[in-house]
């Protein structure tokens, strides 16, 4: 009699540590789910960047790895042709800056920062590309301690039009 007892008050605690268990594999489950069908669908939205940099320029690397930690897959080439590379994708003379990459048919120069990379591709624009010209000390790549001057960053186009994309501060 008090083995059935035993047994009967073990089972109702062992049904609902189960069913416990079960709800809430049920309700992780949707939302492990859906991650990981989100995640990859935004990684693949990102197009490859191809970076076109100086051989001796290492600001230009640390871009790359900013582009990276955004979720860029980077193509860096290497060359000394960095004017024939601008000219070819008629970045402005005076938007230049050490690097040119080259993002869904846009053209990056200098240290924009990944955030204005991903709204020009989001939006679309119809310009030829976005411009950090010079190197701004505290934009990607370019980091100084804690020191961050502001710079602009701008979009141009065929035409020769120049305007501002984002202010940096």
């Amino acid at each position: 009699m008090n083995r059935r007892r035993l047994t009967g008050h073990g089972r109702p605690w062992r049904q609902l540590a189960v069913g416990l268990l079960m709800a809430i594999a049920i309700l992780c489950w949707p939302a492990v789910s859906v991650q990981a069908q989100i995640l990859p669908a935004t990684e693949a939205r990102l197009p490859e960047l191809t970076v076109y940099r100086s051989p001796t320029c290492r600001c230009c690397e640390h871009w790359v790895d900013h582009m990276k930690a955004a979720g860029f897959q980077v193509q860096s080439v290497v060359t000394d042709a960095m004017a024939a590379i601008k000219d070819q994708y008629g970045v402005p003379a005076d938007m230049t800056s050490c690097h040119t990459a080259i993002a869904d048919g846009y053209g990056i120069e200098g240290h924009v920062p990944a955030a204005d990379v991903m709204r020009l591709l989001r939006d679309r624009p119809e310009v030829l590309g976005l411009a950090a010209p010079g190197m701004p000390v505290g934009a990607p790549g370019m980091e100084t301690g804690d020191r961050v001057d502001p710079y602009t960053v701008f979009s141009f186009t065929q035409g020769g039009a120049i305007a501002t994309f984002a202010e940096h501060s």
